[in-house]
């Protein structure tokens, strides 16, 4: 997950934050006010924001020490742990609920699982939300998708509820549930350049690819008007660990 660092403070600038009813959600399948909550892949704190709203002790965990450094200075009374979720050592008896923002994707999939369900209570609620940014206006979203797969054709995007059957596959958890929420995101030129810029996918991409990219976007913004209105997909799922006995 350390590919963001060096974006760190546009990803803070650029990315969208998540809708407040994703705190409600998940108080409401907890059954209450947790006692303790820890976050996986914390980044500069765009998924700490829901999780701290629930009131609880909160633990972060952030392999980046830039984007770590950010959501320090965001969320002085969370505990920020720099390091990876698969070497830290959760309180003894478990978090009540562990939670995750885009970043379930960068654990290793054999294991994350199983490695979630031990840092729970008995009981203990996984909250695993994250984004799809798809298109409002239908021909933008063909002209854009166009120009991705001419630019790079082996890119593939997940579907948006696959987290959910990720968990389902799992095995590890019960009352697994998906919510799901959307908003329409109408965005600048350069907003929409700048939150491009911040994906994990164009970050990995040779720096004459990611340069061609941006052209190629900007020129598609300019023949929109300047806006990029972007159909934003929030999924939450919620899933629980089974009480012993």
């Amino acid at each position: 997950m350390d590919v963001f660092g060096a974006v760190a403070d546009l990803y803070e600038q650029a990315r969208p934050g998540y809708p407040p009813e994703v705190t409600a959600a998940i108080i409401d399948y907890h059954g209450g006010s947790p006692a303790s909550v820890a976050e996986i892949g914390a980044g500069t704190g765009k998924g700490t924001e829901i999780l701290a709203a629930i009131g609880a002790p909160l633990t972060c965990i952030e392999p980046d020490p830039r984007m770590a450094g950010l959501l320090k200075a965001k969320f002085p009374r969370a505990k920020v742990l720099v390091g990876d979720f698969e070497h830290w050592n959760p309180p003894p008896g478990g978090v009540d609920v562990l939670g995750c923002a885009m970043a379930w994707h960068w654990l290793d999939p054999g294991d994350r699982n199983p490695r979630a369900r031990a840092a729970l209570a008995p009981g203990g609620v996984l909250a695993l939300f994250g984004h799809r940014y798809g298109y409002t206006d239908p021909q933008q979203a063909a002209r854009i998708r166009s120009a991705l797969d001419s630019l790079d054709p082996t890119a593939k995007e997940r579907p948006a509820d696959w987290m959910y059957h990720d968990v389902m596959a799992g095995g590890e958890f019960t009352d697994v549930r998906l919510v799901r929420f959307r908003r329409d995101l109408p965005l600048s030129r350069a907003r929409y350049l700048a939150l491009i810029s911040t994906f994990g996918p164009f970050l990995t991409r040779p720096p004459e690819l990611r340069r061609r990219g941006l052209e190629v976007l900007g020129r598609l913004a300019d023949d929109f008007g300047g806006t990029v209105t972007l159909d934003l997909q929030t999924t939450l799922t919620l899933a629980r660990k089974r009480r012993e006995g």
